[in-house]
């Protein structure tokens, strides 16, 4: 096999990893009613299915990178690709919503070995910049595809044999990923791996998993309750211990080295924005959908198309357009999108058009699609490629972050509303869409320009190429 066609295998199963996780995603979504009404679930409830799984995986992202440049990237997806697929049958079976969350989290503790570590195989397969960058325009796109495919086929199934059925899609698929990685992919580590770094990872844990049990039970137990406030004041000393603690860490689980580049830290932060958005929007539209205008799962399967494909064509475009002339002009794309979907969706009814639902849809999915290249590449372009695994864990985590706290602050707007108020109650988390657009504009133009390329030479003076940086094409 000559090295083009075995790259393009390699990307092909990378690939493969992320259509399964990002299925999933949109599937859930889409069957959230239907496991409300069968195992009799509070919109929290249905929070937690969904924020379970991402809480788990933003937990865990950073240290599977370390753990698989250390112990072998083929090793720990192999590892990934059989808890995933285990986690998938045993969703598929759970008899109440409790167990449901639980069996979302062992899936999540595969998922965080997936992503991450396909990318970082990615990275050190694609060493040229302009390679790198289209390859992981092609990751992107599949984002597009799972979107595309994922309100269709998990609508057919929802309505035709059960939510339970979405689960068993991974199956075939991770065991397929896992033959060919098995055969094709060679294994790879990093020369110098981190150390493990456990007190870190127990910190990132109280610190994600305070936030966002507060915002998710803060409209149930009361926002003034002991237990929300002792949330919150976790979350934050966890924060400000783990900063301290890291700082003197020779070998720290987040580098802080790593955010004084002001592209990958815009890319973080771009990331938690688009991704809030993201999460936020896939949870208010299939229930607005389903349970206010009374969609079966696969009409609002098909009502989503506008935006999945709009996604699926973008995602692409983002990655030629940030190999060639960088990441600017995509995030100010993908921002100006996201804003205008925001807007519209403002005025919400439950006799809101197909039509305008649809224009809605198509924007916001050309604005995510034009986001996801122009993080992935700055969080692994700006970064040694020695620790591409922890680079590219870091870019995965804020991706989970934002879509836990976007499905916890969104749902937390519409918790305890009726059917009929709905739309309104809605509202809020559409501005809130809103204002994440805006701030990717701003960080678009921000995290783009001389001084911030400057910012990604001075923290790595030695080890990137000033050719290799996401700024520079």
């Amino acid at each position: 096999m000559r090295d083009h066609q075995r790259k393009l295998l390699i990307l092909v199963i990378c690939c493969m990893s992320l259509f399964i996780v990002s299925l999933d995603s949109t599937v859930v979504n889409l069957a959230l009613p239907a496991i409300g009404r069968e195992l009799r679930s509070s919109v929290s409830s249905l929070q937690w299915v969904v924020d379970a799984y991402t809480l788990v995986l933003a937990a865990l992202l950073m240290l599977a990178g370390s753990t698989a440049d250390r112990l072998g990237r083929r090793r720990i997806f192999q590892v990934g690709l059989v808890v995933f697929s285990v986690g998938s049958l045993l969703c598929s079976v759970a008899p109440t919503d409790s167990l449901l969350v639980a069996f979302r989290m062992v899936q999540a503790v595969g998922g965080s070995m997936l992503n991450p570590v396909a990318m970082s195989i990615i990275t050190n397969t694609f060493t040229v910049p302009y390679e790198r960058a289209r390859a992981i325009g092609v990751w992107g796109g599949v984002v597009g595809l799972s979107m595309a495919l994922g309100p269709l086929v998990g609508g057919l199934l929802v309505d035709s044999v059960g939510w339970r059925s979405i689960f068993w899609l991974n199956v075939p698929i991770g065991v397929l990923a896992l033959v060919l990685t098995r055969l094709y992919v060679p294994e790879s580590n990093a020369p110098r791996p981190r150390r493990l770094d456990p007190v870190a990872q127990v910190l990132v844990v109280v610190l994600l998993a305070g936030l966002t049990f507060g915002i998710i039970e803060g409209p149930r137990r009361g926002w003034g309750s002991a237990v929300i406030i002792g949330c919150f004041a976790a979350a934050v000393v966890a924060v400000l211990v783990l900063v301290r603690y890291e700082l003197r860490r020779e070998e720290p689980l987040l580098d802080p080295k790593f955010f004084a580049s002001v592209p990958f830290s815009g890319a973080t932060l771009i990331a938690v924005s688009g991704f809030a958005a993201m999460g936020g929007f896939l949870f208010l539209n299939s229930l607005y959908l389903q349970n206010v205008r009374g969609f079966t799962p696969l009409h609002a399967g098909l009502l989503t198309l506008p935006m999945a494909a709009a996604s699926a064509v973008a995602a692409p475009l983002s990655g030629r357009l940030v190999g060639a002339r960088g990441p600017r002009l995509p995030l100010l794309v993908g921002g100006a999108a996201i804003v205008a979907s925001g807007l519209l969706l403002t005025g919400l009814t439950a006799g809101t058009s197909v039509v305008f639902l649809a224009v809605a849809y198509l924007l916001f999915g050309l604005g995510f699609g034009m986001i996801n290249a122009p993080i992935t590449n700055a969080a692994v372009s700006g970064m040694p490629r020695a620790q591409a695994g922890v680079a590219a864990a870091v870019a995965s985590t804020s991706r989970q972050v934002g879509a836990t706290l976007g499905v916890a602050v969104f749902g937390a707007v519409v918790a305890g509303v009726g059917a009929s108020a709905f739309p309104a109650a809605s509202h809020l988390g559409w501005w809130i869409m809103t204002g994440a657009g805006a701030a990717i504009l701003v960080l678009g133009v921000l995290t783009t320009g001389g001084w911030a390329k400057r910012t990604a030479q001075t923290a790595f003076p030695t080890e990137i190429a000033v050719g290799e940086t996401s700024l520079g094409g």
